[in-house]
C-alpha cells in the first residue's frame, strides 16, 4: 500500500494506492512545487503458525 498526504492551508487530503507506480503517477499530477518530506516503510512479518 502506498499513501500520499497533502497538507493544504485549510485541509488535509490523503490518497491511497495499491502500487508504487500508481502513487508516483498521481504525485506527478499533484505535486505543484511540493516536496516529499518523508518516506515511511512499514513491514510486517508474516508468521505461519503450525499446530502439531
Amino acid at each position: 500500500m502506498w499513501n500520499i498526504t497533502v497538507f493544504l492551508p485549510n485541509k488535509i487530503c490523503m490518497y491511497e494506492f495499491e502500487t508504487k507506480q500508481e502513487a508516483e503517477e498521481m504525485y506527478q499530477k499533484i505535486h505543484k512545487g511540493s516536496k516529499i518530506i518523508s518516506e515511511i516503510i512499514c513491514m510486517q512479518e508474516r508468521k505461519t503458525v503450525v499446530s502439531v
